[in-house]
């Protein structure tokens, strides 16, 4: 009995020692777990058209677009009294020019109508192809249809309300038909007795014959000739040397102390204003206008 007891309490001390031993692993621990930081992933920023830029982007150097001067710039603005007052630029004057040039030169062969005369008419009557007329129905003299005409026609209100106008397929056929009215009427035969490159001459001649009630037609007509050197069209035909008109810029003394000046390119009341030592609005009072527009070859009351 006692040995029991003995045996009992030597088991007791021995489970006793064994459950303060530490417990020793015989695996090799996980290396990705010890010591190993954490790493968060982050979504890269979305960039939309808000302005703002990527901080990773290169600016790219942009090379300005050329411009080209506007055609209608004021400074190279003329006004053309033609059946309506239109506004167009040097350039689209020379176009109109070198576009018709070759039908007035063949007009004047087979005519004797001087080219500088026919183009000349034809930019002061169509305003150099921008006129309604000349856009609508491709006339560019702004011939009525006369009881002879059987052709198309236009409605426009010009001298009355609603009058009849021809109306051609192609310009060149309204230049044929101008050279065909000055030939085929009386009144105007004795311009063909004038020299064909005359063109002072056939100015003052067309409105003696009635063909333009405007009183300043020959100064507006002769202008234009001089300005845009449109003779040289008449020597080419002729297969004489041309001789550049000299543009007068003279004012015309009448005998009751009356002053008048022929505008050129570039007056302006203004300009006229300080150059005669005028108010504008005496200019306009003289003159009877109604606005600030100037007409090339316009003769203006000065003094």
């Amino acid at each position: 009995m006692i040995k029991k007891l003995i045996l009992l309490l030597l088991m007791i001390v021995v489970a006793s020692c064994s459950s303060n031993k530490a417990v020793v692993r015989t695996s090799k621990p996980d290396p990705r777990k010890v010591g190993q930081p954490v790493v968060q992933r982050t979504k890269k920023p979305i960039y939309r058209a808000t302005g703002v830029k990527k901080p990773e982007a290169v600016a790219q150097k942009t090379t300005p677009t050329s411009t080209t001067p506007a055609e209608n710039n004021s400074s190279d603005m003329v006004v053309l009294e033609a059946t309506t007052r239109v506004k167009v630029t040097t350039q689209m004057v020379l176009a109109y020019i070198e576009k018709y040039k070759a039908v007035a030169k063949d007009n004047m062969v087979k005519t004797g109508i001087p080219a500088s005369v026919t183009l000349g008419q034809a930019i002061l009557e169509s305003g150099a192809g921008t006129g309604p007329l000349s856009v609508q129905a491709n006339n560019h003299f702004g011939i009525k249809c006369h009881k002879e005409w059987t052709g198309p026609s236009i409605s426009y209100t010009d001298d009355e309300e609603n009058e009849c106008f021809r109306k051609y397929q192609d310009p060149s056929e309204s230049f044929r038909d101008h050279s065909f009215f000055l030939t085929s009427r009386p009144r105007y035969e004795p311009l063909f007795q004038l020299g064909k490159d005359d063109y002072r001459e056939w100015a003052k001649g067309l409105k003696a014959a009635g063909y333009a009630t405007d009183p300043k037609y020959p100064d507006k007509l002769i202008a234009l000739i001089e300005r845009y050197q449109l003779n040289k069209y008449d020597a080419e035909v002729l297969g004489k040397d041309f001789v550049p008109a000299t543009i007068t810029k003279k004012e015309i003394a009448y005998s009751d102390d009356t002053v008048k000046y022929t505008v050129v390119k570039g007056d302006t009341l203004y300009s006229l204003s300080k150059k005669f030592n005028i108010s504008i609005e005496e200019l306009k009072k003289k003159n009877n206008l109604v606005d600030n527009g100037l007409s090339l070859g316009q003769s203006i009351i000065v003094k």
